[in-house]
């Protein structure tokens, strides 16, 4: 671990986003991991995601995480059935027609991560307030918000109205994310009750749970939990949206046994958490394959 005055100057220099990639990701990894990050030969799962940042760079990344543009790709790969209906796309607040709106609904912000409001009864909803909220994710950038995730840098700030899902017999959704190397589903993290005691675990992909986690902060899913019954077609459908890509993970709902698209995501928690027991971090970088850079270590811009 990094002594405590270089932990201080980590803690400070991680805040300069401006500063170029290659140099910021260093700090930002040795910052959260206590390790020094080898952008030469990188081995563990949250180094290469850092090496991502810097080195992956096609331009079909940012339509992938921008929450309004990848609709059309997913569309195209899988089909419009498996999308959330979309109740608007808004270029600013108060554009948003609030008393059009169901009583229950979801505002996400399209240009970035965990900016999304949650709605099950705009009675109970100050407006004015959430506008203001909305204002403020407007005004930011993903990229420089966090550890100059590259996807999300030219991705245009806007706000997409979606319905309410429910799952029957629940107070709030189960989360799927399907971690899929070079097109491959590996295994499935799952989060349930987020609303009222947030666990997590990771399965496998016939939905046995595994011995490891994503995060020693979460509490962990101690026993099994029921399989989905469309389990085989989440796996077909991530995979199927992860293409040729070196890793992405996606994001999927089961709601009464359908099969609903959430998001892609290249840079799980910003690279910030790591898997544990800690030897996981080096197995799960292992699936891992990270492409061949150009001549003169320049960012790759096209899939192979």
């Amino acid at each position: 671990m990094p002594t405590k005055p270089r932990q201080f100057f980590l803690r400070h220099v991680r805040k300069m986003r401006f500063l170029p990639s290659k140099l910021y990701v260093r700090y930002h990894y040795e910052y959260f991991s206590g390790k020094k990050l080898n952008l030469d030969n990188p081995k563990e799962f949250n180094a290469k995601i850092e090496w991502y940042k810097v080195f992956y760079r096609p331009k079909i990344l940012n339509q992938l995480v921008d929450k309004y543009a990848v609709r059309s790709y997913v569309e195209e790969k899988i089909g419009a059935q498996y999308l959330n209906q979309m109740l608007g796309v808004y270029d600013h607040a108060d554009d948003i027609p609030f008393e059009a709106l169901p009583n229950s609904f979801v505002v996400k912000a399209t240009h970035t991560s965990s900016y999304n409001l949650i709605v099950s009864n705009k009675k109970q909803l100050d407006w004015a307030i959430a506008k203001k909220t909305f204002k403020k994710w407007l005004g930011k950038n993903q990229y420089y918000r966090m550890g100059q995730e590259w996807a999300y840098k030219d991705v245009q700030p806007r706000l997409i109205v979606e319905k309410f899902l429910k799952e029957e017999g629940k107070n709030s959704l189960v989360d799927y994310k399907l971690y899929c190397f070079d097109g491959k589903a590996k295994f499935i993290d799952v989060h349930i009750d987020r609303d009222e005691d947030h666990k997590q675990g990771c399965f496998d992909l016939d939905f046995n749970l595994l011995p490891f986690g994503k995060s020693s902060t979460y509490k962990s899913i101690s026993a099994g939990i029921e399989k989905p019954e469309n389990l085989k077609e989440m796996i077909r459908c991530a995979e199927t949206l992860a293409g040729h890509l070196p890793f992405v993970r996606v994001d999927l709902y089961s709601i009464n046994g359908k099969t609903i698209f959430g998001e892609m995501t290249f840079y799980p928690s910003d690279a910030r958490k790591a898997f544990y027991p800690e030897k996981y971090n080096t197995i799960i970088g292992d699936y891992f394959k990270l492409p061949k850079l150009e001549a003169g270590k320049k960012p790759i811009t096209t899939i192979d």
